[in-house]
């Protein structure tokens, strides 16, 4: 819904606040005393609607006692229902400051506020209300309007569900805001049944014809609402180094080196081809909750080192919690995944992963998502290796990312961390720090999306190596660098269709000269999505 409809819709709210449903109940003190009479006099004109008669009385009551609770709630009640809320305020102030724990005095002078659309000063005093008295007539309704105009539209639907209202126009309004909060949701259908609702508490009221035109928008959404979401990618690459070969050494270097390069004659780059396939399907989804499995293809086919080709089998599973932290949305979310990794059609690694991760997003700009993950790596040796030599390894990791997001996500930043841990042999047992460094900017021109990525990653190893270097084994522990540059061009293309150039540039410095290499990897994939 837009900004005029919404408006109006608050217009209405204020006309139910100052008409219907401000009279609930009234302190009550243990003596009648003549201010008293005065007091329930003034009560029996409001009823009838004799606004000005009972101001008088209440006027009277107050010279008698300045202090009178009941003619300082009253006052403010009656200039309530004659659309003063500005003049209502004081009496309600003096009211609250001789009875603050009175919710019902508390409930009003909110209303007070939030007439005058001073939602600031009207949000903590209905929310302090809300917490003690959550089913007080029509107070639902206003604490979850606030909550929805602060984009916290799960803590507004808690609002609605929980407050109770007598009057069919706040009931209208509670179920119509109640649809626009899970629209914004993601939940076309769930909204639209809550506009049902609405259009059916009154049908004659004055948002009928705003909650039909939503209606209508929603069950077009609803149309539209996909569970299954699904990737093809198709692409070319070059890769100067598919075998992974140790860069050149001196004369000082390790032999070994030397050694590998010279045995390893056939071609080190390669053109090739890749093909990508990716399905996700939401089986649950609801207000607080999200819940989805996957699966996920990847391959590469090396032309001229077709020993290289890799194909990757994931299947993955998560479950979502949707919640808010300090009025902010908020997620918190568990994902297991296996996957199979294939050198050559024969199986190379197995991966067990468990991830646990929570989002908060703290304003339109910043989104933050710390994560803890485990991970079982299982190699396929196919001759018996030394202990000290195996790869099986349990990884575990902790750590966060940062995003500043500009203009509605068409520019990125982002800085992250993370720290890991690697129990396997003695000569692969690490401990590991990565840095995580990116920006995207979108051009005017098209939504082509240009988009940078550094990936560093430290890696200190724990033990010296039993066999490295050849001439000095035994005696050096291995640190290593690994600093990965992604540079990437994304042109979106008609019937979902995007092509995407990009380039990665690997580079890894090692203690170990075995270990230290460098790649060049650059690829045009197309690749469409539903």
């Amino acid at each position: 819904m837009g900004p005029r409809p919404a408006r109006a819709l608050v217009a209405l709210a204020l006309g139910s606040i100052l008409v219907a449903g401000t009279l609930t109940a009234a302190p009550v003190t243990a003596q009648p005393t003549e201010a008293d009479v005065f007091v329930a006099q003034a009560i029996v004109d409001f009823d009838d609607r004799r606004y000005e008669a009972a101001l008088e009385n209440l006027r009277r009551a107050l010279e008698l006692e300045p202090d009178h609770v009941e003619a300082l709630y009253y006052t403010g009640a009656v200039l309530m229902a004659m659309r003063r809320p500005a003049e209502a305020v004081p009496f309600l102030e003096r009211a609250r400051a001789r009875a603050p724990d009175d919710p019902v005095v508390a409930f009003q002078l909110g209303l007070a506020y939030f007439a005058q659309q001073q939602y600031d000063r009207a949000e903590p005093v209905l929310e302090a209300v809300f917490r003690r008295q959550p089913t007080l007539d029509g107070l639902g309704y206003y604490v979850g309007f606030m909550r929805y105009r602060k984009k916290d539209y799960r803590g507004a639907l808690r609002a609605f569900e929980a407050g109770r209202a007598s009057d069919p126009e706040i009931q209208q309004l509670t179920r119509l805001y109640a649809g626009l909060a899970l629209a914004a949701l993601g939940l076309p259908g769930q909204a639209a049944a809550q506009v049902e609702r609405a259009l059916a508490a009154a049908p004659a009221s004055p948002v009928t014809g705003a909650a039909e035109r939503l209606r209508e928008t929603l069950v077009a959404a609803r149309r539209e609402e996909r569970r299954l979401a699904l990737e093809l990618r198709l692409g070319l690459f070059f890769d100067d180094n598919v075998r992974v070969l140790p860069d050149p050494v001196g004369p000082d270097g390790d032999p070994l080196v030397a050694a590998i390069r010279r045995q390893s004659r056939k071609s080190r780059d390669s053109v090739g081809e890749l093909f990508g396939l990716r399905a996700d399907y939401r089986w649950w989804r609801s207000p607080d909750w999200d819940a989805s499995v996957g699966y996920a293809f990847f391959g590469t086919y090396n032309n001229d080192v077709p020993s290289f080709n890799v194909t990757d089998h994931l299947v993955a599973a998560d479950v979502v919690y949707k919640t808010a932290v300090a009025g902010r949305p908020a997620s918190l979310g568990l994902q297991y995944a296996f996957d199979a990794l294939f050198l050559d059609e024969d199986e190379f690694l197995r991966r067990s992963t468990v991830t646990l991760f929570a989002t908060v997003v703290a304003g339109p700009r910043h989104l933050t998502q710390l994560l803890a993950r485990y991970q079982n790596k299982e190699f396929n040796e196919t001759q018996p290796t030394p202990p000290e030599e195996s790869r099986d390894a349990d990884n575990w990791m902790v750590g966060g990312v940062h995003i500043l997001r500009f203009a509605e996500d068409r520019h990125l930043v982002k800085v992250g961390y993370q720290f890991d841990r690697d129990d396997a042999g003695r000569n692969f047992a690490y401990h590991g720090h990565r840095v995580l460094v990116g920006a995207q900017y979108t051009l005017p021109w098209r939504g082509v999306r240009l988009a940078y990525d550094l990936d560093l990653h430290v890696r200190d190893y724990r033990h010296a190596h039993s066999f490295l270097p050849s001439n000095d084994p035994g005696h050096r522990r291995r640190h290593d660098t690994e600093v990965n540059h992604t540079f990437r061009v994304a042109v979106p293309l008609p019937w979902n269709l995007t092509l995407t150039a990009e380039y990665l540039k690997i580079d890894n410095h090692s203690t170990l000269d075995v270990f230290t290499f460098s790649r060049n990897v650059t690829s045009l994939t197309l690749s469409w999505s539903y």
